[in-house]
């Protein structure tokens, strides 16, 4: 994520708003990838760096959601991150609202990431698999709902999230039952994303042979892995080949997990790139120099963690074998945007 300045010189952040030095309304031009600081005027937000003028998501006029801006000849209600949105949750009590602002601002985060990468949301040779988003409650949530769970996934370009993984406590929860080393809302945005770019960047394309040899055999039976990896205690030494231990479940998680990692890896570096905690000439063109910057600042970022008594910010080992699967995930990025 990049450092963000309103035009007093005041330090901003991604999701805010408002600058809180100078008053000024802020919001984040999807099309430029920059915050923009305006006034009003009417009914709109004018940038006077430019005079270009722009209305608010709907979801913000609303329900304070959404900081994303529409420009002057845009007349959809709704940003590029929350057209996506197929399914909201019942949003009228307050909790809800909460746990769907979370969900929402881990999403555009990941909206972020993917068109800094030059990533298209929707690509043109998407065969018919368009992305698209529900955010959906069961009965841990709301024990009004008829359904007792509803998975978080992936299923044709349609990622599901479900409302609970906004919840603290249950998060961590669940964290700790399954024995992650972490688990995010953010995470999953990430990790189901991959599921997506798989569909339409892989299972077709000239990089098939390619994820075969890496990850394996992606037509194996989905639900049969899964009841097997969920019945048997994990292998000992998984993290040899996989880089967590949900990985090893099947190919398709695998290569989910890898993105993931990927993306947590670039971001991370971005950040701490324009924070000047490290210096970067350009951005690197293989894995190899990314990850070598890596292995630097996650051990330092480890040992930050550490001197504040916290766990590992990233506990988890990158071996040759991961390093080839991220690896691909570059290539398959890189191939697209270069």
């Amino acid at each position: 994520m990049r450092d963000f300045h309103c035009q007093c010189g005041a330090r901003v952040f991604f999701h805010n708003s408002r600058c809180l030095n100078c008053g000024l309304s802020l919001g984040f031009d999807p099309q430029r990838l920059q915050m923009r600081s305006l006034r009003v005027e009417g009914a709109w937000r004018v940038d006077d760096s430019d005079g270009k003028r722009f209305r608010y998501c709907r979801n913000q006029r609303d329900y304070g959601a959404c900081n994303w801006l529409l420009p002057e000849g845009e007349h959809k209600p709704y940003c590029i991150s929350c057209r996506l949105n197929r399914t909201v949750p019942d949003l009228s009590g307050a909790e809800n609202i909460g746990r769907w602002i979370k969900l929402e601002e881990a999403k555009r985060h990941l909206l972020y990431s993917l068109l800094s990468l030059g990533l298209a949301l929707t690509p043109a040779n998407n065969r018919g698999v368009n992305l698209a988003f529900a955010f959906l409650e069961d009965a841990r949530t709301n024990p009004d709902m008829a359904e007792s769970f509803i998975a978080t996934g992936h299923k044709s370009g349609l990622i599901t999230i479900n409302l609970a993984e906004a919840d603290d406590l249950y998060r961590e929860r669940v964290r700790e039952e399954l024995g992650e080393h972490y688990r995010t809302i953010l995470g999953h945005f990430r990790h189901e994303i991959g599921h997506y770019y798989y569909e339409i960047l892989v299972a077709d394309s000239q990089w098939r042979e390619s994820f075969e040899t890496l990850f394996g055999d992606p037509q194996t039976d989905y639900g049969e892995a899964l009841n097997r990896y969920y019945a048997l205690s994990p292998s000992a030494d998984w993290h040899k080949a996989y880089i967590s231990n949900y990985a090893q479940a099947h190919p398709l998680e695998d290569w989910a997990e890898t993105w993931a990692h990927y993306l947590h890896i670039v971001d991370t570096l971005e950040t701490a790139t324009t924070f000047g905690l490290i210096s970067r000439d350009a951005e690197p063109g293989d894995m190899d120099a990314i990850l070598s910057e890596w292995l630097e600042l996650s051990v330092g970022l480890n040992a930050l963690n550490r001197s504040m008594g916290l766990a590992d910010a990233y506990p988890f080992v990158i071996t040759p074998a991961v390093r080839d699967k991220l690896n691909l995930v570059h290539r398959v990025i890189r191939n697209l945007t270069s």
